[in-house]
Order: C-alpha cells, then sequence, then structure tokens
C-alpha cells in the first residue's frame, strides 16, 4: 500500500499534470492555430491527449482508488507516467513548435516509460489482490 503521504504528493503532481494539459490544449487551440500547420498541431493535440490520459490515470492510481496496490510497484508505476509524460508529450510539444525531427528519436522512449508504468500499475494490484 501507498504511504498516505506519497500518494498526497503523486495526486498534486496528477492535478499539476491535468492542468498543464488543459492550458496546453487552449494554448493549441487558440495560440497555436494560426502560427503552425494542422499537421505540427495535431502533434501538438496528441502531447495534450497523452498528457492529460496520463494524470487521470495517475490521480485515480495515487489518490486512493486503489489502495491496496502493492506500495513499491504502485510508487514505480508513478514515476514511469511521469517520466512517460515529460519525454513522450515533452518531445512532441517542442517538436510541435520548432519542427527538430531529431526529437521523434526520443519520443519513443517516453512511450515504453507509459507502457512500463500501466505494466507496473497492473502487477501492482495482481500482488495487492493477493
Amino acid at each position: 500500500m501507498m504511504d498516505e503521504a506519497v500518494q498526497r504528493r503523486y495526486a498534486r503532481i496528477a492535478c499539476v499534470l491535468g492542468a498543464v494539459a488543459v492550458i496546453a490544449g487552449a494554448f493549441g487551440a487558440h495560440g497555436l492555430k494560426t502560427r503552425i500547420d494542422d499537421y505540427h498541431l495535431g502533434i501538438w493535440q496528441t502531447a495534450v491527449a497523452y498528457t492529460m490520459y496520463h494524470a487521470i490515470a495517475l490521480l485515480a492510481f495515487a489518490g486512493g482508488a486503489l489502495r491496496g496496490a502493492a506500495g513499491g510497484l504502485a510508487v514505480w508505476a508513478c514515476r514511469a507516467w511521469i517520466a512517460g509524460i515529460a519525454i513522450f508529450s515533452g518531445t512532441l510539444y517542442l517538436l510541435a513548435v520548432t519542427d527538430m525531427k531529431w526529437l521523434g528519436a526520443i519520443t519513443p522512449f517516453g512511450g515504453f516509460a507509459l507502457i512500463g508504468g500501466w505494466i507496473l500499475a497492473a502487477v501492482a494490484i495482481g500482488k495487492a489482490a493477493r
């Protein structure tokens, strides 16, 4: 089981990431719409979506919806999601506004972290059920 202070820390991070997703989405829809082409706007929106999806997952997991999850694995799942958001969405945000194509080589590492977070969460839940 995740320690209550750790749960609160990850829940706060999730809330901040949720706010970042909303702000980034609004910025893309209003601030970037006339500055970048549709292809790059699509990249931006993908980053926004993955930020929000994983902020919600982080909030649910750390916020107590799955209190019985095995502590160490649950913490690592949260860490993996945060790292994945930073790397996956972060590189996509940058790619959308800079067109630095080499960032696309880094993006999959963030995707692997997001996937790893889901696997760790599943294992943590499985261990808690025992």
